[in-house]
């Protein structure tokens, strides 16, 4: 019997019960614990109290910070691979690059997002400008009052609305956003993105038995939408497909961690 954890949202209860079902039918065993909290669930995985952990990318650089022996990474949605970060403005703006923020207002997305909070910060950071000190202001989305909206939506509006002259939203929320026709890209003008990096992934223990982790990879890439269990991992994963994870892409996010003293 597997366990697997992952943090306490009403999607992971739903997700995480449909992947019960959906291995259960391979003959692999699992059972799932849920956690009130991000580090809850890296403090599991480095005590050995669950074999398998559904992380955040910032989850996934503790542990590995965390052991001796690197973990597994077993398993990523589609969504996962190649990630960026890009530094938008309204396409009125008369501001094109980065180094045109000088003296203007930004706006970031929460503290505890890694791609338009703490890369965001960070990518800044490392730009032709200081952002504690060459912006006029900056704000994180908990320091800004409530919206009707939240999250990198809420960055969007900020922007659009002039309430600030750039803000940072991730490569899969703007291509949703112009998907389901929420804004048009030509409503923004991007004026920085970021190299691709790794998001989210399954992490097994550095010991799990080669075959067991093969069968888990192919379980995974057998989820289909065509099936209705599959169908439910994943809508509530918010993604097309999971596949066989790649232990690359997560450098960037353990240096801005580094950086912002989080591991």
């Amino acid at each position: 019997m597997l366990k697997l954890g992952g943090t306490a949202t009403p999607s992971h209860l739903t997700a995480f019960q449909a992947i019960e079902t959906h291995f259960s039918k391979l003959g692999i065993d699992i059972e799932w614990v849920l956690y009130s909290d991000d580090m809850a669930v890296v403090e599991a995985f480095v005590e050995g109290d669950i074999d398998l952990a559904w992380n955040g990318p910032l989850n996934y650089v503790r542990i590995k910070n965390s052991i001796e022996t690197p973990c597994q990474v077993v398993a990523m949605r589609d969504v996962d691979f190649n990630v960026v970060t890009h530094f938008f403005v309204s396409a009125s703006s008369s501001i094109y690059t980065v180094k045109d923020l000088a003296e203007r207002t930004f706006a970031f997305g929460s503290r505890g997002s890694v791609e338009t909070g703490l890369l965001a910060y960070y990518f800044l950071k490392q730009s032709e400008l200081d952002p504690d000190n060459d912006l006029h202001s900056l704000t994180f989305l908990e320091e800004r009052p409530p919206t009707a909206v939240s999250g990198e939506l809420e960055v969007l509006e900020q922007v659009l609305s002039g309430s600030y002259d750039a803000g940072a939203i991730s490569g899969p929320t703007l291509n949703r956003l112009i998907s389901d026709e929420t804004i048009r890209s030509d409503d923004i003008r991007i004026i920085w993105t970021s190299d691709g990096y790794s998001h989210c992934c399954f992490t097994a223990q550095p010991d799990i038995d080669l075959e067991l982790l093969e069968s888990l990879q192919k379980g995974f890439e057998e989820i289909s939408a065509a099936d209705p269990t599959g169908r439910v991992i994943l809508r509530e994963e918010a993604c097309s497909s999971i596949v066989r994870g790649n232990p690359q892409g997560w450098e960037i996010i353990e240096q801005a961690a580094r950086d912002q003293r989080l591991i």
